[in-house]
């Protein structure tokens, strides 16, 4: 009986970390650039249970049948595809038609990389991200470069937004909600042109993410009144035996 109270408590913690991510994932739909995210569970191992009660002397091994102590979190999956384009007018805003990532440099020289192009200048006039992190260009000549505009957005000195790509199945850690790092180091830099004036927006859809908040709801329901049921029926068995 203990051991059913766990596993129904096991799921309804990852039932709870299902339901932030997905509540997550909608007050990020006027986010630029945001992947939503999804929770993956998996089964946990099977194991064999077993008493002592077989046998003349009710003594012998006895094996009562494989028994799945719940859930478990078995990875959060980022979906990277691409958002929808809209055209916003604005000289800062950049959006990249294919699979490539904007290069930002963090505090502390992190490199990280992001879908989010909403950009603005800080008080020198370098490109930045809103929490104020450089955008990394690349001159002619293959090296890199901070990238300086005037008011009107025209780039001065030459470089271009370093754009970035990354294998199929490509592991990135992410920080914050528009933010990536690369971990195995295995981005490369390529060729391309990002769309000034443009916005990729979030790729969540809404529609989806209350269907799963439902889901998520009546699965959680049907949790609760399996624990309730166990903890009567807990109680009620100690209740009978105090009584003997």
């Amino acid at each position: 009986m203990i051991r059913s109270i766990n596993t129904l408590n096991r799921n309804m913690n990852i039932l709870q970390k299902k339901q932030e991510n997905t509540s997550n994932n909608i007050a990020n739909t006027n986010t630029p650039g945001y992947k939503y995210q999804e929770i993956v569970q998996s089964t946990m191992e099977n194991h064999t249970m077993v008493n002592y009660t077989e046998g003349r002397q009710a003594s012998s091994r006895r094996e009562l049948g494989n028994w799945v102590f719940g859930n478990e979190i078995d990875q959060v999956y980022t979906n990277t595809d691409q958002g929808q384009f809209v055209e916003t007018g604005d000289p800062l805003d950049y959006a990249i038609p294919d699979r490539s990532y904007f290069s930002v440099d963090l505090a502390g020289g992190e490199r990280a990389y992001t879908r989010n192009g909403n950009f603005a200048l800080d008080a020198d006039n370098r490109l930045v991200t809103m929490e104020g992190h450089q955008v990394v260009g690349t001159l002619a000549d293959g090296t890199e470069s901070e990238i300086l505009l005037d008011q009107n957005g025209n780039i001065q000195n030459g470089a271009r937004l370093q754009l970035v790509q990354f294998p199929e199945g490509a592991e990135l850690e992410r920080i914050g909600d528009t933010l990536f790092t690369d971990p195995a180091g295995v981005g490369q830099v390529v060729d391309g042109e990002a769309v000034k004036g443009f916005l990729e927006m979030s790729n969540v859809i809404v529609a989806d993410e209350m269907v799963r908040l439902i889901q998520i709801a009546r699965e959680f329901e049907a949790n609760q009144k399996a624990l309730q049921t166990s903890d009567e029926t807990l109680s009620k068995a100690v209740n009978d035996i105090g009584r003997v």
